[in-house]
């Protein structure tokens, strides 16, 4: 079933050559970095990109449905191969801590890894999955080479490599297509909402939630994040490792444009070879309080928040999971990104210990 479906993709663009010509040439803003680019490059990747799944030695029970997930789409895509004289990368799935006995099994059974000491390698890490020391051999060139694709946001165990690195969007607790097509048009209110999740060691709320709390534009939720208060609302804040930033996702499809309150640069944003981030969300250091994010966001609505706001939510069918993919989802994204790095150094085959 799985072979029709990306046939039909396939199909798709030869049959459809109007839709795809003015995907190229609309003049509308667009929120892809290259529209000339990603269009046709993922029409090619549809055809002709292979994946080499190796088998794991033990049960396998990733910690988190996104992870899950993705296995299971790539498993059942064509894109999987049998035979790894075709593909172009190599995905290692595990779930357990010994990592060095996991590369040493692949290494002497297969000559694949040898080829590039992993670099053609890929692998699933949303948390501290090993429990051996950075220094063994094995380890250190999955690390350093081997393409890793961390949960987002990343934690400070993850040891994310931008350049290399991708980075896997969250799995919205609730069917997030089915509520950005109930509420996407509904009338906004309000400035911004705020859901917040944590609360500061000493048991406070933090300077931003006191302050966002007693003003009148603002509506702040200390419960789940709820999709239609945000939606009466012109921006969504997250305050980066408060906030649950799987709401984002949400958020760019209901149109309310994200607002991140970060005072350091955010490096593993989701899917930053394909969109440009800097036209559907803002990135706002809290330094000068609430008062100078709201003067932010007061001097982008107008023609600027429209923008952003209609690309956002033209970006955000990257961000949807389905449990059989479609066209251009969150998980055809995310095998474009790793398409997009199939081009690796190749090392001269040489025994290893």
């Amino acid at each position: 079933m799985s072979t029709i479906i990306y046939t039909f993709f396939s199909f798709f663009f030869i049959t459809c050559p109007t839709i795809f010509s003015n995907a190229l040439t609309n003049d509308d803003p667009t929120p892809y970095l290259s529209p000339l680019t990603f269009f046709p490059n993922y029409k090619t990747m549809l055809n002709s990109f292979k994946i080499f799944i190796y088998q794991p030695n033990t049960a396998l029970a990733y910690n988190s449905n996104t992870q899950s997930l993705f296995y299971a789409s790539l498993q059942k895509s064509p894109f999987a191969t049998i035979n790894g004289e075709q593909a172009h990368l190599f995905f290692i799935p595990f779930s357990t801590s010994d990592l060095s006995r996991i590369i040493r099994d692949i290494r002497k059974k297969f000559s694949y890894w040898n080829r590039t000491l992993g670099a053609d390698h890929f692998y699933l890490s949303c948390g501290d999955n090993t429990t051996t020391t950075d220094s063994d051999r094995n380890v250190l060139e999955l690390r350093k080479n081997s393409i890793q694709i961390s949960c987002f946001p990343t934690s400070s165990y993850t040891k994310f490599i931008p350049h290399k690195d991708i980075t896997l969007p969250p799995l919205p607790t609730t069917a997030a297509d089915t509520i950005i097509n109930q509420l996407s048009n509904a009338n906004q209110s309000y400035l911004g909402y705020f859901r917040y999740d944590g609360e500061d060691k000493d048991g406070s709320h933090s300077v931003l939630v006191n302050q966002l709390a007693v003003d009148p534009d603002f509506l702040v939720d200390f419960e789940p994040f709820d999709e239609i208060r945000a939606s009466t609302s012109k921006f969504c804040l997250f305050e980066y490792g408060f906030s649950d930033m799987s709401r984002i996702v949400v958020a760019l499809g209901l149109g309310c444009v994200p607002v991140v309150i970060s005072d350091r640069l955010i490096k593993d944003l989701p899917f930053v070879d394909v969109v440009r981030w800097q036209e559907i969300a803002m990135f706002v250091r809290f330094g000068g309080g609430v008062d100078e994010v709201k003067h932010i966001l007061v001097r982008t609505s107008g023609e600027i928040y429209t923008r952003m706001r209609g690309m956002g939510m033209k970006a955000s069918k990257h961000f949807l999971w389905h449990v059989s993919p479609q066209p251009f989802d969150c998980f055809n994204t995310l095998i474009y990104q790793l398409w997009l790095r199939r081009h690796t150094i190749r090392y001269a085959l040489r025994t290893m210990e």
